[in-house]
């Protein structure tokens, strides 16, 4: 990324770092806003959920204007409001004031990644997959730090909304960064982008068989880590027999499996090894874990099989969205509002769908259902590896150089 993109680039991470911040930091401080709002923990999933449903009303329309009005616009747009949220929720009065900024946090999001992969699939038009997995590994490093300054105030008897304002501060202050970043302009990107793929597929992809393979893996990847993230620690105890703390601690595993995951593939991808490889390769390895955590009811083997969890399901939703930037590169914007969208119903979808099956009074069987859930998602992504080779001229999958 050594270009004239660097600051742009380096901007639009910062925004990732702090969104892996934000999206932990209702749950992360939920004992000070409970008290603050007299409701209980319902209320605060309630908060998180609105997060959720902004995101899902303006995933389209935020691609719509990526693509209409430019990248930097609306990343600038999306740091400003995140930040309003952050100042918003330690100083909001009643809960429904609350609820409104949480839907601004949404919103926020959607145009993150509505400007944010465009831009950076555009800058980086050869290593579109390693840029793109990137904007998951600084959310990961985020969220890792979080709960340490979380840990910081509460040892120090400081005011809980530090940790809320801090990145709000710093939001507004790389929207600054941002502002004097160079990008690309729309001829300029346009003429990139025509160079790039000029030779590049033998027949014009096609939105209605790849294109829709890519949403089904859109709402598959994000399915795949709700489920483990929600689910995990009641598997331990539950089914393995673990206690409640070191269950939780299966949840560290599988970040740490996340995080060294998405840095592997920032270095492997375009090198050695293709998006299209990976989003077909992870979901096995999913399925496959999933099935050996069904099987073998060990709390060692479920450490084990929850770092192999966090590291499968790492970085699939940003490699589909590169994979289908590249494909339908004329509508960059929309087509990342539309797999996002996908995304989206997925963590609104997922919780409500197997909270019903944990209702059941089995929770072996919300696994059984991630099985169904891996095995959809290595279909699709089997199709787009195979209509990917068909389409590329004089390119293979694997690139050994």
């Amino acid at each position: 990324m050594k270009n004239q993109y660097f600051k742009a680039a380096s901007g639009m991470y910062i925004n990732y770092f702090l969104l892996g911040m934000v999206n932990i930091i209702l749950a992360s401080n939920m004992p000070s806003l409970t008290e603050q709002w007299d409701t209980d923990s319902t209320g605060i999933s309630y908060l998180i959920a609105a997060i959720g449903i902004g995101r899902l009303l303006t995933y389209g329309f935020s691609g719509v204007l990526s693509d209409k009005f430019g990248r930097k616009p609306l990343i600038m747009v999306s740091s400003v409001i995140m930040g309003v949220f952050l100042i918003g929720i330690p100083f909001s009065p009643t809960y429904e004031m609350a609820f409104v900024f949480a839907l601004l946090a949404g919103i926020s999001n959607s145009a993150m990644d509505a400007g944010t992969y465009p831009a950076l699939t555009e800058m980086f038009p050869e290593s579109a997959g390693s840029a793109s997995v990137m904007v998951k590994a600084f959310g990961s490093l985020g969220a890792t730090i979080l709960p340490f300054i979380i840990l910081f105030l509460t040892t120090n008897q400081l005011f809980y909304g530090f940790a809320f304002l801090v990145p709000a501060v710093i939001y507004f202050m790389n929207m600054v960064l941002v502002l004097s970043a160079s990008f690309p302009s729309k001829s300029e990107a346009v003429s990139k982008e025509e160079d790039f793929h000029s030779n590049r597929f033998i027949t014009e992809p096609k939105f209605w068989s790849e294109g829709v393979a890519l949403i089904i893996i859109g709402f598959t990847s994000t399915a795949l880590f709700t489920v483990s993230q929600i689910w995990l620690p009641s598997f331990g105890q539950e089914v393995a027999g673990m206690q409640s703390s070191s269950a939780i601690k299966l949840l560290s595993y599988y970040s740490v499996g996340s995080l060294i995951s998405v840095l592997l593939l920032s270095i492997l991808l375009n090198k050695w090894i293709k998006p299209v490889t990976v989003i077909l390769l992870y979901p096995m390895i999913t399925l496959l874990t999933v099935i050996i955590i069904l099987t073998i009811h060990s709390p060692i083997v479920l450490s084990i099989s929850s770092f192999f969890l966090g590291a499968s399901t790492a970085g699939i939703f940003q490699l589909t969205i590169a994979i289908m930037t590249e494909l339908f590169w004329r509508k960059k914007g929309t087509v990342t509002g539309i797999v996002a969208t996908a995304s989206s119903l997925a963590s609104v979808i997922l919780p409500i769908a197997t909270g019903l099956i944990a209702k059941s009074g089995d929770i072996s069987h919300i696994f059984l259902f991630d099985c169904f859930i891996a095995t959809i998602g290595i279909l699709a992504a089997a199709f787009v590896y195979y209509r990917y080779k068909k389409l590329t001229q004089h390119q293979t999958i694997f690139n050994h150089g």
